[in-house]
């Protein structure tokens, strides 16, 4: 199959197309910087957001095209036909962050905030799970079902390693600096589903080329949900492993802790329990497969420890909120280049799940 991956750089994209490639498709993958051709695997230099960048590789038909870019909804609107039009699968990477709190474990017709939240202010905004919902909406209104989505939730793999709403360069940064890990004291309780992102994309390989998934959609996910709390102890021992200490950690009220990360992520999804039934998904790929989420983060960890470990620019002014808070401060060595304090006025993180 002729397969076209849009932003396929991340932890389930780069493990996405490796496995397609292996399995004798011919895989493209467009990307803003520039990366050598693996082997099944050619990269298009160019962002997928731009319409004349876009025009060009829609051009030719697809066997089947997985979306990993994120748009907002009108952007999303304007690409919709032509995405349809070029492709036997439309695959978009939606997330699980669509759905509103749940006891049960989350179906997919489990209701969704976009349907069901009354919160005025949050529903005129387009933020990531409200946007994503909007988008699964335009797929089924599109009259057509060459589409499948897929809502993966809390992926991770070498390179992302959350906590909460916190990305590694949030809480693990700190940590191997010597200070502490500043989290919120009611996440401790909630509980989360975290999958490798290696699975999930295991999980979309098994649906691409499949007629059963055309016009459906799958929740992606572990079945084995632990408390954030179990979570930052597998972190906490690996850090005494390496270190020969566990790292501080301070607890913070939601409205403090919210100050120096994304709110909407905060309260409309990481203080809900997430727990996932995996029956849909199971019908069409063998969850037995999966790996153990705990063991598995453990094991990304000690990758971490064994090298010079990479990590993405730290959001100083998010930084400087959690250092006053627990009167802690940052080494002036540590900011070694003027364009990294520059980094103090960046947006917070849109909190991506994918």
């Amino acid at each position: 199959m002729k397969i076209l991956a849009l932003g396929a750089t991340g932890a389930i994209g780069n493990s996405l197309a490796h496995l397609l490639a292996k399995s004798g498709h011919e895989v493209s993958v467009t990307s803003r910087t520039v990366r050598a051709p693996k082997t099944g695997i050619r990269y298009i230099l160019g962002n997928a957001r731009e319409e004349n960048f876009l025009i060009e590789v829609l051009s030719q038909h697809w066997d089947a095209i997985v979306d990993f870019m994120i748009y907002n909804s009108s952007e999303f609107s304007n690409k919709v036909a032509p995405f349809l039009q070029a492709t036997d699968q439309y695959v978009l990477l939606s997330t699980a962050r669509v759905f509103a709190a749940s006891e049960a474990p989350l179906r997919e017709d489990s209701p969704r905030l976009l349907d069901v939240c009354d919160d005025v202010s949050y529903l005129a905004t387009d933020e990531y799970a409200l946007t994503k919902a909007r988008q699964e909406d335009m797929l089924r209104s599109s009259g057509k079902t060459n589409w499948t989505i897929v809502r993966p939730y809390v992926s991770f793999g070498p390179a992302r390693l959350q906590l909460g709403p916190l990305e590694k360069e949030d809480w693990l940064y700190r940590a191997m600096q010597g200070r502490s890990i500043v989290f919120c004291d009611a996440l401790m309780t909630r509980d989360t589903t975290l999958t490798e992102g290696a699975d999930v994309a295991a999980m979309i390989a098994g649906l691409i080329g499949r007629q059963e998934a055309l016009g459906e959609d799958f929740n992606l996910t572990n079945g084995i949900s632990v408390p954030w709390s179990t979570v930052l102890a597998t972190y906490q021992s690996m850090l005494k492993r390496h270190r020969e200490h566990e790292s501080p950690v301070r607890l913070q009220d939601v409205e403090t802790f919210c100050k120096a990360t994304n709110p909407a992520q905060v309260r409309y999804d990481r203080l809900y329990h997430r727990r996932f039934s995996t029956e849909k998904i199971s019908a069409l790929w063998d969850t037995s497969q999966m790996s153990n989420p705990l063991e598995a983060l453990a094991r990304h960890i000690d990758a971490a420890f064994s090298g010079p470990y990479a990590f993405g620019p730290i959001n100083w002014r998010s930084e400087a909120l959690r250092d006053r808070a627990v009167r802690e401060h940052v080494r002036p060595d540590e900011i070694s280049e003027m364009k990294s304090i520059l980094l103090c006025k960046a947006p917070l993180l849109t909190g991506r799940d994918d």
